[in-house]
């Protein structure tokens, strides 16, 4: 299980790369993830009732595949979620017209 978590950690610190190649920094989500850890950032943001600022400036650069709801779908990360936290992800991506097939 720490392998998984240390593999979903990296893909947490890589969604910052790739969205700062789009001229978007989200620094509070990178503190979030260097203070918290990965899995415990996405938890954290799994269980809010309205989707991170973060989430909604993804959904303007049509990104969502970088956001933490469509990195924790992901089937190898499964494990690593409540169904309640994997239906609340994929309840925000549906909401926001994302598929699977946009990635």
């Amino acid at each position: 299980m720490q392998q998984l978590e240390a593999q979903f950690h990296e893909a947490m610190l890589r969604i910052y790369e790739e969205a700062a190649k789009l001229g978007y920094r989200p620094t509070y989500f990178m503190k979030m993830v260097q203070s918290s850890g990965g899995v415990e950032a996405a938890r954290s943001l799994l269980g809010t009732k309205a989707p991170a600022d973060g989430f909604t400036r993804l959904w303007e650069l049509d990104r969502l595949d970088l956001s933490v709801e469509a990195v924790a779908l992901k089937s190898e990360y499964h494990e690593l979620f409540s169904a309640e936290q994997l239906a609340s992800a994929a309840q925000r991506l549906s909401e926001y017209g994302y598929t699977k097939e946009d990635q």
